[in-house]
């Protein structure tokens, strides 16, 4: 009998932070490399296992390696029904659940793919998914995927798209005695911020799922010295947006909004630099409408961005469903529920056409 939360723990001891996953990389490989219905391939540290079965529709698991830097709890810890530890819900959890079931797979209905990736937890440029889409875009063909990442048991559709700009206010320096003789840059942050402090923060219903858009100031740079009228200030921003905007109508909605509180005559800008696509629910999908009813539970939006939207950028439909509450995720007390474990991993077998009924 598979005790899940056993095998969450086994993994959460096996340290694997960000671009230092070589260990967990190794165990996961030499798993599923024992396994005769699966194809395995690596690629750096990142690795794909496939069933050739000759199904009609192909169900891609995806979950990352890495974790954030332990904060004390870099050892597992069991207490009765909870496991806590660094990754217990982001995501070894889901990790755990993804081996198991290929361990267990012996004519699932759909072939099946799974895919372990490193540098989920840094700059998306770093991803593993990245680094296989480069080297063998095939590996990740699939007709819908599921992310493993912490949604308490629950199915979150879709995710929101990131935007990050920098609003750049331009002034004219002078001797702060004197402080009528220039313009204060700093001084002219007040308008910009009063204008996000209102911002109108939609909440469309995209397929039954409500988001939540958020405008938020992260970082503000500024000043030249005690005795000096500072003539340049930069306002970091962070946009969270609804999937039912692009990349560019989100920046320029943000453009437009602040546009009354800048001087272009001074020189003031907004600047993109970063950004994140969202991606929609995709709960259409006959395969998803499958996880859903296995699920029992009404889906919810995914309320920040997971990379569900680098599989729809690939033209793959995919939603977040995993054990552990994603609030707790990245913080000293994260931990993760072994009924999540089973609830996950019932849903899933389900789907698949894998016995569960032996795994706790």
């Amino acid at each position: 009998m598979s005790d899940l939360l056993f095998e969450t723990a086994q993994l959460v001891d096996i340290a694997s932070v960000s671009r230092a996953e070589r260990e967990l990389a190794d165990l996961v490989a030499q798993r599923l490399g024992a396994l005769d219905l699966f194809e395995t391939v690596r690629i750096a540290d990142n690795i794909v296992a496939r069933t050739h079965l000759g199904r009609a529709s192909r169900v891609a698991l995806a979950g990352h390696l890495d974790t954030v830097v332990p904060n004390g709890n870099a050892r597992a810890d069991i207490q009765g029904d909870m496991l806590y530890g660094v990754g217990s819900a982001d995501m070894k959890s889901g990790l755990a659940i993804m081996l198991d079931l290929a361990e267990h797979a012996v004519e699932p209905t759909h072939d099946i793919s799974l895919i372990f990736y490193t540098c989920e937890e840094i700059a998306r440029e770093f991803s593993g998914l990245h680094a296989i889409a480069a080297a063998a875009p095939d590996l990740l063909s699939a007709d819908v995927a599921v992310l493993l990442e912490p949604t308490n048991a629950l199915i979150e559709a879709g995710c929101q798209g990131v935007v990050r700009i920098r609003v750049l206010l331009k002034g004219e320096r002078a001797h702060s005695a004197r402080p009528w003789t220039g313009v204060n840059a700093i001084h002219r942050l007040g308008e910009v911020l009063a204008r996000v402090a209102v911002f109108d923060e939609r909440a469309p219903v995209i397929d039954g799922c409500r988001y939540h858009e958020t405008l938020q100031a992260t970082s503000v740079e500024g000043g030249v010295a005690g005795n000096v009228i500072p003539d340049l200030v930069t306002l970091t921003l962070s946009h969270r947006f609804a999937p039912d905007r692009s990349v560019d109508e989100a920046f320029q909605t943000l453009v437009a909004y602040l546009e009354p509180a800048l001087d272009r005559a001074l020189g003031d800008d907004i600047e993109l630099v970063d950004f994140a696509p969202a991606a929609p629910p995709s709960l259409d999908h006959p395969l998803l409408q499958s996880l859903v009813r296995a699920s029992g539970a009404t889906p919810l939006a995914k309320i920040g961005w997971t990379d569900v939207a680098f599989f729809y950028e690939h033209g793959i439909p995919a939603a977040n469903f995993g054990p552990g509450d994603p609030l707790v995720a990245h913080s000293a007390g994260e931990y993760v529920r072994r009924q999540e474990l089973v609830r996950v991993h019932r849903a899933l077998a389900e789907v698949l056409g894998i016995t569960a009924g032996a795994h706790t």
